[in-house]
């Protein structure tokens, strides 16, 4: 095994060591711990707007984000377009797959997922946790989820969300907008630096990841593109955090 720090641990979704349980019902997620504390003050504040904000992912490692991509690489998960409508996987070229993977699934290895300090959240309130699709269509104007995400756009603009902002803001062409997606930025900050390439080889290349050469080949390309996010648009304390740090 390739020697890595703990950091790289952390940032590649590779151990669990500084996670903490949150329970929710009868299912079981995982934050960073420093962040369990701004997001339990994060659902206080919808519960006082009528919400019920919920998790329906947290804390993803690297075996789990493989499965996943393994899985729509070989045809065994849907792929979506940009409107999150299903694709005919076998009308796509090999090219056409791996944009429409990264369009909506972290690489492995690059996912925010794998920090602890990013979520994917609903309200309870509309929907059981096992109807969630995690789609445009969803929390969009209109959308069952629509009320919820106008509290918290206004929330994040008004620096009142407790270090929680969207990283997927708006759409650069590469990740889909995600706007289910929250991330606790004063913890995720240490980890949106660029990973070594080496170490991502090692684990890419090890496990017979599918795309995993190609991947290898355009690494800084796809990292500008998919990863290193722009704060253009970003309210004006993410932008100053983002810039303090980088």
């Amino acid at each position: 095994m390739w020697l890595l720090t703990d950091q790289q641990r952390r940032q590649f979704g590779l151990t669990q060591q500084h996670l903490q349980q949150v329970t929710q019902g009868d299912r079981s997620f995982y934050l960073d711990a420093q962040v369990v504390t701004p997001w339990r003050q994060l659902q206080a504040a919808a519960a006082e707007e009528g919400f019920d904000l919920q998790l329906v992912s947290s804390y993803r490692g690297f075996d789990r984000q493989l499965a996943i991509w393994q899985a729509k690489a070989f045809g065994k998960r849907i792929l979506l377009d940009d409107a999150g409508v299903e694709l005919n996987f076998s009308a796509l070229t090999q090219a056409q797959r791996l944009q429409a993977i990264m369009r909506w699934s972290a690489v492995p290895g690059l996912s925010r997922h794998h920090w602890g300090t990013d979520i994917d959240v609903f309200d309870a309130n509309c929907m059981a946790l096992d109807q969630v699709q995690l789609v445009p269509g969803e929390v969009d104007a209109g959308g069952v989820f629509s009320p919820l995400h106008e509290w918290l756009d206004e929330r994040v603009k008004q620096s009142e969300s407790f270090g929680f902002y969207r990283p997927y803001h708006c759409d650069d062409g590469g990740v889909a907008p995600e706007r289910w997606h929250l991330s606790c930025l004063p913890i995720s900050c240490q980890y949106m630096v660029k990973p070594d390439r080496d170490s991502l080889l090692a684990l890419w290349l090890g496990g017979d990841m599918a795309f995993s050469q190609r991947l290898a080949d355009d690494f800084d390309a796809i990292f500008a593109r998919y990863v290193d996010l722009s704060v253009q648009g970003q309210p004006g304390w993410v932008a100053e955090l983002l810039i303090e740090w980088f």
